[in-house]
């Protein structure tokens, strides 16, 4: 991490905010062994230009993993910079270009990653919807107000593919209803393809699900995908109350045991913004930070007994009785 020179209310804040890391107990990853991964909504990233201090703590957030997505990253990219400019010269990103219209809110998609733990290994591109002729044209069978985003990526020799989303929020919650039903339609869809770049599927992103029970989580669960035995344990939510459900990591895992039990919420709020922000109110952190807290897990990346076993187990079966 490369914070610099920093004025003392800063230091005091990031002495602060590493104590409130320190007790989401978040494992330092391993090369070619773990890889720590979150999806983080930061409220409108780049709408207004964020404080030196929001900048500082950031990154000091974002660096705890080797791979976020980020979620409502808005059309000017120049705080992302600021980020990453602390973040360090090991740390890319890719992301989606921005829709211009109030549904698309001029926001991006982005995975922002640490390539000495994670390489990028050339996809990125936002989802296309089966289409339909229609007369004389193809029409999109369904669509969102915010095209999901994907990049496929790889960490020790498993290979996998991101999927990040932000589904509408709607007048009430049945609005999210069919682009939360299509886009579980379109992962089945994609991993189901004879050519698929990967049939390990990572789905996350800000949802707008308010909790694990009911329509919205049925929807998104529809087709086989499923929460990660280490968020399965999760008790709590990932907005700044924690009581609700809103962000997701989901998958379809061709190796189950990639996922390791451990993951959580990072909360760097902990019901008082005052020791990071002084006289600052709540509603005017979130704009500094965000509204939502970083859901993470570790995943396992060295997949070799795995593979292994698979094959004792596929010879064992031809051989003769």
């Amino acid at each position: 991490m490369f914070h610099g020179d920093l004025p003392l209310d800063i230091a005091s804040g990031l002495k602060v905010l590493r104590d409130r890391i320190q007790a989401a107990r978040i494992p330092s990853s391993k090369l070619d062994e773990t890889l720590n991964i979150a999806t983080w909504n930061v409220r409108e990233l780049g709408k207004v230009r964020r404080s030196e201090a929001a900048i500082h703590y950031i990154a000091e957030i974002m660096g705890q993993f080797d791979l976020v997505s980020l979620v409502e990253l808005r059309d000017d990219l120049t705080d992302l910079g600021r980020v990453l400019k602390i973040l360090g010269p090991y740390w890319r990103v890719v992301y989606s270009d921005m829709m211009p219209d109030p549904g698309g809110n001029r926001e991006r998609l982005a995975f922002v990653y640490d390539h000495r733990a994670v390489t990028f290994t050339g996809l990125a591109a936002s989802v296309n919807p089966p289409r339909k002729k229609s007369g004389s044209e193809y029409v999109p069978e369904f669509t969102w107000w915010r095209m999901p985003y994907m990049a496929s990526f790889s960490s020790g020799n498993f290979d996998f593919v991101v999927i990040v989303a932000h589904i509408r929020w709607g007048d009430k919650d049945a609005d999210r209803l069919p682009e939360i039903r299509s886009l579980a339609e379109w992962v089945d869809l994609k991993r189901r393809q004879d050519t698929a770049e990967d049939k390990d599927i990572l789905v996350m992103g800000d949802f707008n699900i308010p909790s694990r029970k009911g329509a919205l989580f049925d929807a998104i669960t529809s087709k086989g995908l499923s929460i990660p035995r280490a968020l399965q344990k999760l008790e709590f939510g990932s907005d700044l109350a924690k009581g609700k459900r809103y962000d997701q990591i989901l998958h379809y895992a061709a190796y189950p045991d990639n996922f390791t039990n451990l993951g959580g919420v990072l909360d760097f709020y902990q019901g008082d913004s005052q020791p990071l922000f002084p006289g600052l109110g709540k509603d005017k952190f979130t704009f500094q930070l965000s509204d939502h807290l970083p859901l993470w897990m570790q995943m396992n990346t060295d997949i070799d007994g795995a593979r292994l076993d698979q094959i004792i187990r596929a010879r064992s079966m031809r051989r003769p009785r």
